[in-house]
């Protein structure tokens, strides 16, 4: 069974662009390169076809996942999220308890993650561990270094 993954319409919109891509762009080159190496003789001692054909089969993996995941995506209306509680695309700022560094972070689908603009994935070990928190609680959360306690200072709708 499929997991269903919420989407800002941001999120939702690069997610079908990558995959008309792949379907538009990529499929094409990888049938092209199939062709040349076919030209080129006997198929049973051609590398280069079986490496085009090997290929282009991860390619059709890649866009079935990525069906999979669209036909599973849900687009999130952010202005109707309840900000009592850490959900599905809430801002976080937290406070690690042991250091006092402050963070601020946005949960997002797995495949919306980047931790360079503050956006984790709700299933990673720190998304988890803040879902269904409330500002003024504590989350301990285990990472692969040990435990880490985060103080929950705000969560929002940026």
């Amino acid at each position: 069974m499929s997991k269903v993954s919420y989407y800002t319409e941001e999120g939702l919109k690069k997610l079908r662009e990558e995959l008309n891509h792949l379907k538009d762009v990529e499929r094409p080159k990888a049938s092209q390169a199939i062709a040349e190496a076919r030209d080129k003789g006997d198929l049973s001692e051609n590398a280069e076809y079986d490496a085009a054909k090997e290929a282009q089969g991860l390619l059709e993996l890649q866009i079935s996942k990525m069906e999979a995941t669209l036909s599973n995506a849900r687009l999130i209306d952010e202005s109707q999220l309840d900000t009592s509680k850490v959900l599905v695309h809430s801002t976080v700022e937290v406070k690690n308890k042991s250091n006092g560094a402050k963070m601020k972070y946005k949960l997002v689908a797995q495949s919306e993650a980047d931790l360079k603009t503050g956006k984790i994935s709700v299933d990673s070990p720190i998304g988890k561990g803040l879902l269904g928190k409330k500002q003024g609680e504590t989350a301990q959360i285990t990472v692969p270094n040990g435990t880490i306690e985060l103080e929950i200072l705000s969560i929002s709708r940026e």
